[in-house]
């Protein structure tokens, strides 16, 4: 079982609210038909989240409101390998504070992990997630992009030297 749960949201990490000028990586924004509604990606950041997903101890999940739409139409569109990773839904959790911290707390009870890593841009405005995370200390990375620009070359080195760090 992968040692390293990878938590993914899709608007304001994968893809940005209207990003403007040239991506982290220095190159044109793309934009994709997503099926319900045109996306803005970095081809870059996609290369690096399928290549970190093929890491031996990883195990990515959705946790997005995209919900079952991200695999089925969000990968196709920007040609990210995560059709097959598994969705975490709001319906599934109490109506009592933030949908996404319940849906992580639950999932990782069932998940033999030794580290996690969130990448959600809300992070930066959810005390209750970003107090909770707190108490399991360098076990747990936490990403909160800037949502007019997604997740950036910063960022995905942060998750790769936290990756070796939680590993036994």
């Amino acid at each position: 079982m992968p040692a390293v749960s990878l938590y993914l949201d899709v608007d304001g990490v994968v893809s940005p609210f209207g990003p403007s000028g040239v991506t982290d990586w220095g190159s044109e924004w793309r934009l994709a038909d997503a099926g319900l509604l045109e996306v803005a990606y970095a081809i870059e950041l996609v290369d690096e989240l399928n290549d970190l997903s093929r890491h031996p101890e990883a195990r990515f999940v959705w946790l997005t409101s995209w919900e079952e739409l991200a695999p089925r139409f969000l990968c196709p569109a920007i040609g990210l390998h995560g059709e097959d990773w598994p969705v975490l839904y709001s319906r599934d959790q109490s109506d009592e504070g933030w949908w996404k911290l319940a849906a992580l707390q639950h999932d990782i009870e069932s998940a033999d992990t030794q580290g996690i890593v969130w990448m959600d841009d809300q992070l930066n405005y959810e005390p209750a997630a970003r107090s909770w995370a707190s108490f399991l200390h360098n076990r747990m990375l936490l990403i909160s992009p800037d949502p007019r620009r997604g997740l950036s070359r910063r960022h995905i080195a942060a998750i790769r030297r936290f990756l070796p760090a939680v590993l036994p």
